[in-house]
Formats: structure tokens, C-alpha cells, sequence
């Protein structure tokens, strides 16, 4: 049997130190089915956002159109506060979504602190280099990035009064 090099995953979250796990056991032929059921499972986006667009944020670093939102169940409870993602990304933006699925799946219920802590080399650990363009990859920093700084805002508005 031959050996799998796993990339670091110590630093993250458990359920997102999982998914990489999985990318990087999978055979590289077969990753990006794995990255288009992340696309299938993305959760659409509850009501009260579907009703009121405006409350979305763009991420422009995303070749494709993606909004997402991030909610913090009690920012008074600083990084120890439950962070909930939504997002809303076409069928036709496979792509896209999947990295969104990634990103729900493995971060969606966490504190702010885990999601704080996500290190931004976090695509590269999803071992798809090689059969996505470094463009996407970037599209999915992008998401990362505006995640991590949507919970700061929102435990930091409630920490910093």
C-alpha cells in the first residue's frame, strides 16, 4: 500500500481537517467529483435571505457570482460565539459552489475563533492544484477572506464598545 502524503491539518477546525483528509486520500482523478458533490450539497439559502438580496455580500474575487452572509448567534460571546454561512452561488458556477460546500461543510457551526484561525493557504491543502486553476483557488481565498472578516466585524462591533 502505497503511502498518501496528507497536507497539515492540525490547525483546523475538525470537520474542514477532515474534508482536506479526504481530498488528499482521494486519487486525483476523482477529486473534482468530490468538489461537484460539495456543489450538489450546498444548502440553498434560508428565506429570509432569498426575501432580501441586499443583505448578501458580493465576493468579487470569484470568477462566477457568489454572495454570502454570515451570522454570529450571540457576538457578545466574543471568539467563543457560533458563526452560521449561508451562500448563494448559480448551478451553472459548479466550481464555485463546491468550494462554497467545502467551506459550509467544514466551517458552518463553528466559533468565530475557529473560523478566525483558518490559515489562507487553506485551498492549496485541497490537493486540486492540479485540476483547478489558481484563479479559482483564489476565488475560494476570496470567500475565506470575507468570511474571516465578516465575524471580526461582528464579534468586533459588540467587543469594542
Amino acid at each position: 500500500m502505497t503511502e498518501t502524503t496528507t497536507p497539515k491539518t492540525d490547525d483546523l477546525p475538525e470537520a474542514l481537517a477532515e474534508i482536506v483528509t479526504d481530498f488528499a486520500e482521494t486519487p486525483a482523478d476523482d477529486r473534482l467529483q468530490v468538489l461537484l458533490e460539495f456543489a450538489t450539497d450546498l444548502p440553498d439559502l434560508p428565506e429570509k435571505y432569498t426575501d432580501h438580496p441586499e443583505l448578501l455580500e458580493p465576493v468579487p474575487e470569484c470568477q462566477s457570482p457568489i454572495f454570502l452572509v454570515t451570522e454570529v448567534a450571540d457576538p457578545e460571546a466574543g471568539e467563543q460565539a457560533e458563526v452560521r454561512l449561508h451562500f448563494s452561488a448559480p448551478p451553472e458556477a459548479p466550481t464555485t459552489r463546491g468550494f462554497a460546500g467545502i467551506l459550509h461543510e467544514g466551517l458552518d457551526g463553528a466559533s468565530a475563533e475557529a473560523i478566525l484561525s483558518v490559515p489562507a493557504d487553506l485551498p492549496l491543502r485541497l490537493s486540486m492544484s492540479e485540476i483547478v486553476s489558481p484563479l479559482r483557488l483564489r476565488g475560494m481565498s476570496g470567500m475565506l477572506s470575507r468570511i474571516q472578516r465578516q465575524v471580526s466585524e461582528r464579534i468586533g462591533k459588540i467587543t469594542a464598545e
